[in-house]
C-alpha cells in the first residue's frame, strides 16, 4: 500500500492534477478572449510529498469576433495586439499544452486530468471552450470535475484569496507580479502542494492511518461520555 499511495494515481483516484490559470478579456468563456494560460504539471517524490514538475505558458492572440472588454484589459494591463507579447493561437497553445498532459498522464499510469486553480470554475470554463473553439478532439482534462483551491485554502488556511492563502501558507506573494498567469500559476502550484503535503504530515493521509485515529478518537469519546 505504501508504494501505491506514494503515487498520482493512488493519491488522486486516478487523476492527473494540471494547474492551471488564465487571463481573459472578460468573464464570458463563450465569447470573451483568452490572452494568457500557463500549465504546472506535477508529480509525487519517493516519499510521496506533492512538488511541481513542468510548466507550459503562453500568450494568446484573441479568437476572431471575441470580445474585448475594456475594464478587463485595464485590470490585467494586457495589450492583446501588442507584438512583443509573442502571442499564438489558441488551438497551437491548447495543443502543446494538451500534448504535455498526455505524457504526464502516461508516465504516471493516470486515466484523466483534472484542472486545479483557485476559484477553479472560471479557468476550468475558459479552457474548454477554447478547446472547443479549436475543434480539440483528444482533451485530458474531466468536463466538468475540478479541485478549487480557493475552497481548499478555506478549509485549511482559513483564507479564500490567493494572495492571503499564500501569505498564511508562508508562500512568498509578490502582489506587483499578480494577474500574470505564470505567476499566478506558480503560486497557485506552491499553494495546492503545501494543503496536499500538510494534510499529509499531519497524518491525514494514507487513509488508513487517518481512519485508525479517527476510530481511535471516537472510542475515546464514547467512553468519556459513559
Amino acid at each position: 500500500m505504501t508504494d501505491a499511495v506514494n503515487t498520482l494515481k493512488g493519491r488522486f483516484r486516478g487523476f492527473y492534477p494540471v494547474v492551471i490559470d488564465v487571463e481573459t478579456a472578460g468573464f464570458n468563456a463563450k465569447t470573451d478572449a483568452l490572452l494568457e494560460i500557463a500549465a504546472y504539471t506535477l508529480k509525487m517524490d519517493e516519499a510521496g510529498w506533492l512538488v511541481p514538475d513542468q510548466v507550459f505558458h503562453f500568450h494568446v492572440a484573441p479568437f476572431e469576433g471575441a470580445n474585448l472588454e475594456k475594464a478587463a484589459l485595464d485590470f490585467t494591463g494586457i495589450d492583446p495586439y501588442n507584438p512583443l507579447r509573442g502571442a499564438v493561437d489558441e488551438k497551437e497553445a491548447l495543443t502543446e499544452i494538451f500534448k504535455g498532459i498526455r505524457k504526464g498522464m502516461k508516465e504516471q499510469d493516470c486515466n484523466r486530468a483534472i484542472v486545479v486553480a483557485h476559484n477553479a470554475p472560471f479557468d476550468h470554463g475558459f479552457v474548454m471552450a477554447a478547446a472547443e473553439r479549436a475543434g480539440l478532439k483528444r482533451n485530458p482534462f474531466h468536463p466538468f470535475a475540478t479541485f478549487d483551491t480557493a475552497a481548499l485554502s478555506g478549509l485549511a488556511l482559513g483564507q479564500t484569496v490567493l494572495a492571503k492563502a499564500c501569505q498564511t501558507a508562508r508562500i512568498p506573494f509578490d502582489n506587483k507580479e499578480a494577474h500574470s498567469a505564470l505567476y499566478d500559476t506558480e503560486r497557485t502550484t506552491l499553494l495546492f502542494c503545501h494543503i496536499v503535503n500538510r494534510w499529509k504530515a499531519l497524518g491525514g493521509w494514507p487513509l488508513l492511518e487517518s481512519d485508525e485515529a479517527v476510530d481511535e478518537a471516537t472510542e475515546q469519546d464514547v467512553a468519556s461520555e459513559q
